[in-house]
């Protein structure tokens, strides 16, 4: 997966910024000021392309039985999150849908107001 195609499909999200907070290196997507995507650009340069999603604990587990390149997420909540390598064994689409299931979840925690007004974008 080239990490355009990526950018694009988390930007195109309502609602959602990007920045780099911690760093120089790490791109962050957000969804009303929640994080729900992390990216290590130099690694993506270095040829270890990979992103932080979170992700449903339950889920999670099951995930990273499946596939070798999801394991548990790195500098995150181990419960919460998944570091997922786009140049293993985890197909391309997999990774969208695993973009979108981070959204999600993040959407849904949010205050009804911030959905509300979300909703109305």
């Amino acid at each position: 997966m080239h990490i355009d195609r990526l950018r694009d499909h988390c930007i195109s999200k309502k609602g959602v910024t990007e920045s780099f907070p911690f760093d120089k290196d790490t791109l962050v997507f957000k969804v009303m000021g929640k994080m729900f995507a992390l990216i290590p650009l130099e690694k993506w340069e270095a040829g270890d392309p990979w992103v932080n999603l979170k992700c449903d604990p339950d889920r999670s587990q099951e995930l990273r039985a499946q596939y070798q390149g999801i394991t548990p997420g790195f500098h995150m909540s181990k419960k919460h999150w998944n570091s997922v390598r786009c140049n293993t064994d985890v197909p391309p689409q997999l990774v969208l849908e695993l973009t979108d299931h981070s959204y999600e979840l993040v959407v849904a925690g949010l205050p009804k107001k911030l959905r509300a007004s979300l909703e109305e974008l």
